[in-house]
């Protein structure tokens, strides 16, 4: 059987996106920087798909206000994620942060009731396939560093100013003791 996907192009000041959606649920929002192929992952979790274009779910109407500062409002738009028991308790976890809010990935594990499952987390992280809308660049390091996010840190931190939370400065750099 194939599944019908919806494709929404979204340009937004940290560069081009791509939304698919059901037309009930959004699968996927992914940078269009040609790194990966968004539809992959989709063909392997629903088998062969047609792709239309389209926003059956208001995808860009809901980014063009959340970039205009209406920082909730991709919170109401629901996601089909796909993914195993525990990226999915995951990724419920990055949905309950809050815009100008961070988490640590240690604090992220305790959430999801896994305390030593910190690298798990991060995989999980890592493997998000609803950028932005699963508020991945909302965990940060341990010791507050910006760490590990898919479309970059600089677009981490920006999304981090945008949304008015603590953005750690870069570390400086470290003395070289042997040249």
């Amino acid at each position: 059987m194939t599944s019908t996907l919806f494709r929404t192009p979204l340009t937004t000041p940290i560069g081009p996106l791509v939304a698919l959606a059901h037309e009930s649920a959004l699968c996927t929002v992914a940078f269009t920087d040609g790194r990966h192929d968004p539809l992959l992952p989709l063909r392997a979790r629903l088998g062969e798909v047609e792709v239309r274009e389209g926003d059956p779910l208001s995808v860009a109407a809901s980014f063009r206000d959340y970039f205009e500062g209406g920082l909730e409002a991709l919170d109401a738009l629901p996601v089909e994620t796909g993914g195993t028991p525990f990226q999915k308790r995951v990724w419920a976890v990055l949905r309950t942060i809050p815009a100008g809010r961070t988490l640590s990935y240690l604090e992220v594990a305790r959430r999801v009731g896994a305390r030593e499952a910190v690298r798990a987390v991060g995989a999980a992280n890592g493997r998000n396939p609803v950028a932005i809308v699963v508020h991945c660049h909302r965990v940060i390091g341990a010791d507050g560093r910006l760490v590990g996010y898919g479309g970059g840190l600089e677009r981490k931190r920006w999304l981090l100013a945008h949304e008015r939370a603590l953005v750690p400065r870069a570390a400086p750099a470290q003395p070289r003791l042997f040249e």
